[in-house]
């Protein structure tokens, strides 16, 4: 397969880890191979509160999905990402299972300087690769919700949630309503407890691409160049 329609720069764990599988099972999606997943159920949670997230698979944003640029290939930005990989700090954090409005995630329990210089660098660094938005593109982002800071975003880069209203999280769940966050944030944080009792280490960004289908699949991994 290769008619990709976007791509995106994430962080994925790494590759057969407990925490990768775990997301691949919970989201019914596995980016890496492609491919559905067995699905892991919890009581409480109903299986449609995955459907947002799984289309995506488990990941970080770093840089948000973009339509390639004129006059840009596939294989430039691979080379740009590789390159700009190697000199940015590999980082680890201790994750935990939170409420995000109406959404659960897994946000890090603090925030370190490296991970924040990652996230600047990749969205700059890149920048070059993405094409503007279109009109519609800008309308799905729903401009008249959004601050000044993040209207102000999403001009320049093409996200609003950037730089200083950046907020790392990998998503485990859709919109729910206050009851049905609370009761999958609780049944998540016992069910990933053993997972994440040890730091997570963010030693390689990714490069994931949408299908036709709206399916991002896992095709690239670019080491970090300073290990955490």
């Amino acid at each position: 397969m290769g008619d990709w329609r976007r791509h995106a720069i994430y962080f994925a764990p790494p590759a057969a880890s407990g925490l990768a599988r775990f997301g691949a099972a919970w989201l019914g999606w596995d980016p890496a191979a492609g491919a559905e997943a067995p699905r892991l159920r919890l009581d409480g949670i109903a299986p449609d509160a995955m459907a947002a997230p799984a289309r995506y698979g488990f990941h970080a944003t770093l840089k948000a999905p973009f339509r390639l640029a004129a006059g840009t290939e596939l294989a430039g930005l691979d080379a740009a990402a590789a390159d700009l990989a190697r000199t940015l700090a590999a980082v680890e954090l201790t994750l935990r299972v939170a409420r995000l409005g109406s959404f659960v995630a897994l946000v890090p329990v603090a925030v370190p300087a490296a991970l924040v210089a990652l996230e600047a660098g990749l969205v700059r660094g890149l920048d070059r690769f993405r094409a503007p938005l279109t009109d519609a593109e800008l309308a799905r982002r729903q401009p008249q919700g959004l601050s000044a800071a993040e209207r102000a975003h999403l001009a320049a880069w093409g996200y609003p949630y950037v730089l200083d209203r950046y907020r790392f999280h990998m998503t485990l769940t859709g919109a729910l309503s206050g009851a049905a966050a609370e009761t999958a944030r609780g049944a998540l944080a016992e069910a990933m407890a053993p997972l994440l009792a040890v730091p997570l280490p963010v030693r390689e960004v990714c490069r994931f691409s949408e299908a036709a289908d709206g399916r991002f699949h896992l095709l690239r991994r670019f080491p970090l160049g300073e290990t955490a």
